[in-house]
């Protein structure tokens, strides 16, 4: 009798171990799938896929057209698209002297050339977006390529921010000299 005892007390403690594991494999599984989808989710962009479904709908043309207003600078150099060039620029850089300048002679590539008459229209706004941009960086700023790009990349952003006929697909550099 004693030993039936002991019997039943051993099953009724392995019983409540048994349905714990499963318990806890089931919350573990859960987490995974949970977690997977928010991954997938992630990594493929969200609702962007389902805007990408429906080229026509008007949601998909704002955003289209957002990403060719701030879309970064074209690196493809082998099919140059019709330059707009730009007069000489002499900036005061940020500097605790004030002795820096920066003279640059740059052109522009644009999407199309009829874009030329809107960029004529729009000079001088166009030409104080440049010297604003320039004259807010230091001599360590400019100093690089990478700051170079940086600033070619700003001034784009800018400019295609006030284009509505086209956009600016780069910015070159034709004279550039600090001092």
């Amino acid at each position: 009798m004693a030993e039936r005892k002991t019997e039943e007390k051993e099953e009724e403690t392995k019983k409540p171990k048994g349905n714990m594991i499963l318990i806890l494999v089931i919350a573990l599984l859960v987490l995974l799938l949970l977690g997977g989808g928010a991954a997938a989710y992630f990594i493929l962009g969200g609702d962007s896929e389902v805007v990408a479904d429906n080229p026509k709908s008007p949601q998909a043309q704002s955003v289209k057209s957002d990403k060719k207003k701030t879309s970064k600078r074209s690196t493809d150099l082998i099919t140059v698209g019709p330059m707009y060039p730009m007069k000489e620029f002499i900036v005061n850089l940020l500097s605790e002297s004030g002795s820096r300048f920066l003279k640059v002679s740059l052109d522009f590539e644009l999407s199309d050339a009829k874009l030329a008459s809107e960029m004529d229209h729009k000079k001088s706004l166009i030409r104080d977006i440049i010297i604003r941009s320039f004259s807010s960086k230091t001599f360590e700023d400019i100093s690089t390529i990478k700051g170079k790009d940086r600033l070619k990349d700003e001034v784009v952003e800018k400019i295609n921010d006030i284009l509505s006929d086209g956009y600016v697909k780069n910015m070159f550099f034709t004279d550039f000299v600090v001092q």
